[in-house]
C-alpha cells in the first residue's frame, strides 16, 4: 500500500509538471507586450494612423464599426469615404448619423488573427491603412467574457493562479518523493497538499481544454455602448474608447516649445467707465416724485438730458408764513398799482400826466406780477433730476414720497459697452504691454492699458484697463483675474488652461493620447501665460498630444 501510494504522488506530479507546461504554451499571447493591454471585456479592435488621420476598427460579430478622426484634433471625420478591402472586393463603408461608419463583415473568421485592408479619401488627405483584428474563439470569449459565469470564474482564477503552478509543482514532487521514506502518518498530511497544488491546473484546464463543453459557452456579442466603457487600467492608463471618446468631446493638439511673453496674475474686478457712467443726486434733498412716464427701472436705456425724477423740497412752517405774509404784500401793492395805472390812463389823454409817469406805471406793475409768480414757483416746481450720461440704469429704487437726504444717489447710469477693469499689485509693474482677463466661468476679456495708481490703496497699487471687444454678459462688480504681460520671454509648451487638471494633492497634470484609444497621465509644472493658456515648463515634451478638452472628464474615470 506504501510503495502504491508513493507511486500515485509521483505519477501526480509529473502529471502537474506536463499540465504546466501545457497551460503555458496553449495561452498563444504576447506577453512582451505588457506596456498598454487591452482591458477585459472589450470587444476585438484594431487601430491604425497616419500624420492627418487616425482610424479605429471595432469588430462586432459580423459586423465591423469604423471612428475616423483627424489625427491631431481628434476630430471626428464624417465626409469621408471609406473603402474596405473584403475577399468579394472592395466595399465601402456606409456613414452613420453618429459620425461613425459600419460594414458587415460575414467574412470576418470566428477566431484568429484577421487583417483588413482600408483606404480613406477625407477631403484632401488620401490614406490607405492596414488594421489587423485578434478574434478570440469560443473559450477565449468565455474567459474575456461574462465574469458572472461559473466556467469564466474557474478559468479566471486558473489564470490568477497560473503562475503559482512552478511553486506548488515543487512542493508536490518534494512531497511525492519524501512519501516513500516516511512513515505513513506524516505521508497523510502530505496528501491533501499535492491536492493543492493541482487545483490550479484543474481550474485552468476549464480554459485551456478547447472543444470540450464543460459549460463555457461563447460570450454573446454585446453592444459596444453596453458592454465597453472608459476604464483606468493597472498602469495608471486610460483606456477610453473612441464612443465614449466622443461623448467626452475629447479634443487634443499636438504640443510644440516657443517663446512667449511672462505674464503677472493679479486680482482684478470690473469697474465702469468713468467717462461713460455717472450718478444722478438731489443737490437740496426733499420728496421724490416720478416724471410722467414713471421712474425708470432698473437695465431701463436712458439718454443724456433725459428726466428721471422730481425732487420737491420741504418748507418749514415759518418759511410758509413769510411766504404767505409776502404774497398778501405783493397783492396790495399790485392793485394799488393798477388803480393808479388806470387813473393815469385817462388823466393822459387830456395831458395832465405826462406819458412818461404812465410808461413807469406799467413796469413797476409788470415788476410786481413777476415777483409774486416767482412766489409761487419757489413754492410749487421741484428739483428735476437729470441723467448727466447716456446708458443702463445700474442701480436705484426711488419710491414715490421717499425723502431723499441732500447728494444722495438716485440712480447710476453705466454704460455696458464702455468698462474698465481695476487690478490691484503689491508690486510696481513697469512696461506693462498687453494684458487679458479671465471671469470665473472662463470668459477671456482682452485689455488694454490706462494707467496706475501713485498712491497706494490697502498696500496695493491700483491699475486700469480697459475693457476691447465685447462686453457682453460683463458687469460692474464682477470679480476676474488678470494676466498682465510685463515684457519678459520664457521658454516653454503653451496649452489652453483647459487642458491642464490639478489633483487633490494640488499637482497639476494633463493627459497624453499616445494612441487612439489610451491616455496617460503626465505631471507638469506651470506658470501663468494668458487667460487662455498657461506656459508648461515641464514634464512634457514637445511632438505629444494632449488633451485640451474634456480632460477633467478622463479625470473622473476609475
Amino acid at each position: 500500500m506504501f510503495s502504491a501510494l508513493s507511486l500515485g504522488l509521483r505519477v501526480t506530479a509529473l502529471a502537474l509538471f506536463l499540465g504546466t507546461g501545457f497551460v503555458n504554451a496553449h495561452e498563444g499571447h504576447d506577453h512582451g507586450d505588457q506596456a498598454a493591454p487591452l482591458p477585459t471585456n472589450v470587444l476585438p479592435r484594431g487601430e491604425a494612423s497616419s500624420s492627418a488621420l487616425q482610424l479605429v476598427v471595432v469588430a462586432n460579430k459580423d459586423r465591423l464599426t469604423l471612428y475616423l478622426d483627424r489625427f491631431a484634433t481628434n476630430e471626428p471625420v464624417a465626409d469621408a469615404k471609406i473603402e474596405v478591402e473584403t475577399p468579394n472586393g472592395p466595399v465601402p463603408a456606409l456613414a452613420q448619423p453618429d459620425g461613425t461608419y459600419s460594414l458587415d463583415a460575414p467574412w470576418l473568421p470566428k477566431s484568429g488573427r484577421a487583417d483588413i485592408a482600408l483606404s480613406v479619401t477625407a477631403g484632401d488627405d488620401i490614406d490607405v491603412f492596414s488594421v489587423s483584428l485578434d478574434i478570440p474563439g469560443d473559450a477565449d470569449a468565455g474567459e474575456r467574457g461574462d465574469a458572472t459565469d461559473w466556467s469564466g470564474t474557474k478559468a479566471y482564477v486558473g489564470k490568477m493562479l497560473a503562475p503559482l503552478m512552478p511553486v506548488t509543482l515543487g512542493i508536490g514532487l518534494a512531497a511525492g518523493f519524501a512519501l516513500g521514506r516516511r512513515r505513513y502518518g506524516r505521508r497523510v498530511l502530505l496528501i491533501p497538499l499535492a491536492v493543492a497544488a493541482a487545483t490550479p491546473l484543474f481550474l485552468d484546464k476549464g480554459l485551456s481544454h478547447e472543444g470540450h463543453d464543460d459549460g463555457v459557452q461563447a460570450s454573446p456579442a454585446v453592444s459596444a455602448g453596453q458592454s465597453e466603457r472608459a476604464q483606468r487600467q493597472p498602469d495608471g492608463g486610460l483606456f477610453v474608447p473612441k464612443f465614449v471618446q466622443r461623448i467626452f468631446g475629447l479634443r487634443t493638439l499636438v504640443s510644440g516649445t516657443g517663446s512667449f511673453q511672462r505674464a503677472v496674475e493679479l486680482p482684478g474686478r470690473i469697474i465702469p467707465d468713468p467717462s461713460a457712467s455717472g450718478y444722478v443726486q438731489t443737490a437740496l434733498g426733499g420728496r421724490l416724485s416720478p416724471p410722467p412716464g414713471g421712474f425708470p427701472r432698473l437695465g431701463a436705456v436712458v439718454k443724456a438730458g433725459d428726466i428721471l425724477g422730481y425732487v420737491t423740497p420741504p418748507v418749514q412752517t415759518i418759511d410758509v408764513s413769510d411766504m404767505r405774509q409776502r404774497q398778501g404784500e405783493l397783492d396790495q401793492q399790485i392793485a394799488i398799482v393798477e388803480r393808479r395805472l388806470a387813473r393815469y390812463e385817462q388823466l393822459a389823454a387830456s395831458g395832465a400826466v405826462s406819458r412818461t409817469q404812465l410808461d413807469d406805471t406799467r413796469l413797476e406793475l409788470q415788476g410786481l406780477k413777476d415777483r409774486r409768480v416767482s412766489l409761487d414757483r419757489v413754492r410749487r416746481e421741484p428739483e428735476a433730476l437729470v441723467a448727466p450720461v447716456s446708458g443702463v440704469i445700474a442701480e436705484g429704487t426711488p419710491v414715490a414720497g421717499q425723502i431723499a437726504q441732500t447728494n444722495a444717489v438716485i440712480f447710476q447710469i453705466v454704460d455696458p459697452q464702455k468698462l474698465w477693469v481695476e487690478a490691484l499689485s503689491y508690486d510696481a509693474l513697469n512696461g506693462l504691454q498687453s494684458a487679458t482677463a479671465t471671469t470665473a466661468d472662463g470668459k477671456t476679456l482682452q485689455l488694454a492699458f490706462r494707467g496706475a495708481g501713485f498712491a497706494d490703496r490697502s498696500q496695493a497699487i491700483p491699475i486700469h484697463f480697459a475693457i476691447e471687444g465685447d462686453t457682453s454678459g460683463i458687469r460692474p462688480g464682477l470679480f476676474v483675474t488678470v494676466f498682465a504681460a510685463n515684457g519678459k520671454h520664457r521658454s516653454g509648451i503653451a496649452v489652453p488652461r483647459t487642458a491642464v487638471v490639478r489633483t487633490a494633492n494640488g499637482q497639476e497634470h494633463v493627459y497624453e493620447q499616445p494612441s487612439a484609444e489610451r491616455f496617460v497621465s503626465r505631471p507638469v509644472r506651470t506658470e501663468p501665460l494668458d487667460g487662455d493658456r498657461v506656459l508648461i515648463l515641464a514634464g512634457l515634451k514637445p511632438g505629444k498630444r494632449i488633451v485640451v478638452q474634456g480632460a477633467e472628464l478622463l479625470d473622473h474615470v476609475r
